[in-house]
């Protein structure tokens, strides 16, 4: 009899455990797949920014924000910014995916006379090398033509009249928002990335084609793919801009007005078109790009 009960009191703790343990089991079954689904669901919302703060941060639509022109096109004369010029996010940028035939292409007068200093600046988010020039923003009509550039992971100022005038040695990061920028006066070029800079002399005066301007590519003449990724905010100067200047562009953010009015010849924001918002009247021509909306991954302000 009191072998029966020891053996009895020793079992009945493992009934117990064994019960337990089944009731967890039959609990991940029954939850487990909703419990699974659930990470995935908040994982896919993670990636697709929903839980970025810039996600609820306030968007400027497009044209929010404008150069009032007094005089018409190409004056100087009382030019003034116009509407909310405060620098919020905007709602779109343009999205390029590395394939041939995207590109914005412009055919205005930029008002650049050859040899004329110039600035271009833009904000990208590069997604990978595909093996080819990528074409961000410039000048590009044949060759002559003055095109930032990211060739393998690198920053240039691409120009074929100078073989090839390939500068810099800036890595651009994947998968986040970069400012990238080029000053040019006379043979003195700055690269800058992140307001960081490097300047270089180069081998000859670079002669500007003042009719031309390419968003995406690096020469449509040349039949080359779209940069792979996101560019917002291209801007460009008759004047090469100080390098002050370059750090209050970088400053203001993706969403950021241009300064010096005054020689400022060309301002495509890309929110949802590409309307030129410089009052030079220069809108661009669409070429198979979309401009999206969720584009806040990797991107931290200034």
């Amino acid at each position: 009899m009191k072998t029966f009960e020891k053996s009895f009191i020793k079992k009945k703790p493992l009934g117990k455990a064994s019960s337990k343990a089944q009731s967890a089991m039959e609990y991940l079954m029954t939850y487990g797949w909703a419990i699974l689904i659930i990470a995935v669901v908040l994982a896919a919302l993670f990636q697709l920014g929903v839980f970025n703060p810039m996600t609820f941060a306030p968007k400027a639509p497009p044209g929010s924000c404008q150069v009032f022109r007094p005089d018409g096109p190409g004056t100087t004369s009382f030019i003034n910014l116009e509407g909310i010029c405060s620098g919020e996010l905007p709602q779109y940028v343009a999205q390029f995916n590395g394939q041939l035939g995207q590109y914005i292409a412009y055919s205005g007068n930029l008002n650049i006379p050859n040899g004329n200093p110039i600035t271009i600046a833009a904000w990208i988010n590069y997604k990978g090398n595909t093996g080819n020039w990528e074409g961000i923003a410039g000048i590009n009509w044949g060759c002559p033509f003055e095109q930032l550039t990211v060739l393998t992971n690198q920053l240039y100022l691409d120009d074929c009249a100078n073989n090839g005038g390939n500068f810099g040695s800036f890595t651009v990061p994947k998968n986040q928002w970069v400012f990238v920028a080029y000053t040019l006066n006379g043979t003195i070029l700055t690269l800058y990335e992140n307001g960081a800079s490097q300047t270089f002399t180069t081998s000859g005066t670079y002669q500007i084609t003042p009719t031309a301007l390419d968003i995406g590519t690096d020469g449509v003449s040349f039949n080359r793919p779209s940069f792979n990724g996101s560019i917002a905010n291209v801007q460009i100067y008759n004047t090469s801009l100080s390098a002050n200047e370059i750090q209050a562009l970088y400053l203001e953010g993706i969403g950021g007005a241009p300064i010096n009015l005054q020689h400022l010849v060309g301002w495509w924001p890309l929110n949802g078109n590409a309307n030129d918002y410089s009052g030079n009247g220069n809108n661009g021509q669409i070429n198979n790009v979309n401009f999206v909306g969720n584009w806040y991954n990797g991107y931290t302000p200034p």
